[in-house]
Parts: structure tokens; sequence; C-alpha cells
């Protein structure tokens, strides 16, 4: 079984590729420019994950409202990995902060919030191992827009493939059509930091 915490992305020399779902408006435009533009927020929040099947359970397969679609972001690693080092735990028990008053100060002024929940599998069932996904403030999110993302892809057509493979029980048909993710390698004081063993 995969480790309690562990980051399973698809990713290359360069890149990661992270997940996000969206509304038609603000997805269709932010394929269009490969980047994001208004309606998108830049005043808030932003998540982030690498784990296709999480986001999928997060938005029952592109089909809660506003979440209709899935966008595939391939952004930087450097971007990536910096953002991990700048994250805070929004679980105060995982900080290596161990004074909550300061851990409280900590995540209220963070640029990045580190968050772990319970992986999916294809039946959208939750496993015993977590999967990470990071939240970018609006301290970070132009860096995040401007300089980050590669690309931007629309797989809503995939996703809705595969939600109709499982509507008809079809799970290894959907099974094969699932981005092939691994281990992403991180450096000792990143794992640290991130309570991965």
């Amino acid at each position: 079984m995969p480790a309690y915490h562990e980051i399973r992305a698809v990713y290359d020399r360069d890149s990661i590729t992270v997940y996000q779902a969206y509304n038609k408006n603000i997805a269709q435009l932010a394929v269009q420019h490969q980047k994001f533009v208004a309606p998108f927020s830049f005043q808030r929040m932003t998540w982030i994950k690498p784990s296709f099947l999480w986001l999928m359970g997060r938005s029952n397969w592109a089909s809660k409202s506003g979440q209709e679609y899935i966008l595939a972001i391939r952004i930087k690693r450097d971007f990536w990995e910096k953002a991990l080092a700048l994250s805070v735990h929004t679980d105060p028990t995982l900080s290596q902060q161990k004074n909550g008053a300061l851990w409280l100060q900590d995540f209220e002024n963070a640029h990045v919030h580190v968050q772990w929940d319970p992986e999916r599998n294809l039946k959208s069932n939750k496993l015993e191992y977590r999967s990470i996904q990071i939240g970018i403030s609006r301290f970070l999110i132009q860096e995040f827009n401007d300089a980050a993302i590669l690309t931007i892809k629309d797989i809503t057509p995939l996703v809705r493939k595969m939600a109709q493979f499982r509507r008809n029980g079809q799970y290894k048909h959907a099974e094969k059509l699932l981005p092939k993710e691994r281990i992403y390698p991180l450096n000792a004081e990143l794992k640290r930091h991130l309570v991965i063993d």
C-alpha cells in the first residue's frame, strides 16, 4: 500500500500536472489564453491538486455546479517545489511549529496552504492513504498564473467518457484512461516539512 502521505503525480523533468475544476466560462477562457483571466478571482486562494481521482471525487466527475469543466494544468516543477517549501499545514498537528498560537499566526500569513485528504479510487471511495492539495494565496497567485503555468488543457471530454464507463459498470475501460501518476521525488527537507515518511 502507498505511504500515508505521498505525492503521486504526472510529471516530467521540468513540469508537474495539476488539476482544477471550474465553470464553463472560466475554463474556456483559461484554455483560450493559456492562463487565467477574469472572471477568475486573483483575490482568493486557488487550490491545485496533482491527484486526478481526488478531483474526480470532489467534482463528482465534473457534474457538480461550477465544477463541470476539468483542466489539466502543467506547471513548472520549480514553482511547485517553491510552493511546497512556503506552505503551512492546515492541520496544526502536522506542523513543525508546536505552539498553537504561533502555528495560527503562520497559517494566517501563509502564502501557501497544504492539506492532506483521503485519496479516492475509481469508484470515488475514500482510501486509507492521503493525497495532497495546495492552496495558492493571493500573494503568490500572480506568479502562478504568469510564470508557472506552461499549458492548460481542457480534459472534460476524457472525464465524461470515463464517467460514462463508470455508469455502465465498465471500470476496466475507465481505468485504462487514467493518467499515469508516479511518486513525485522530493528532497529530504521537503519530505520532512510535508511529513512524508
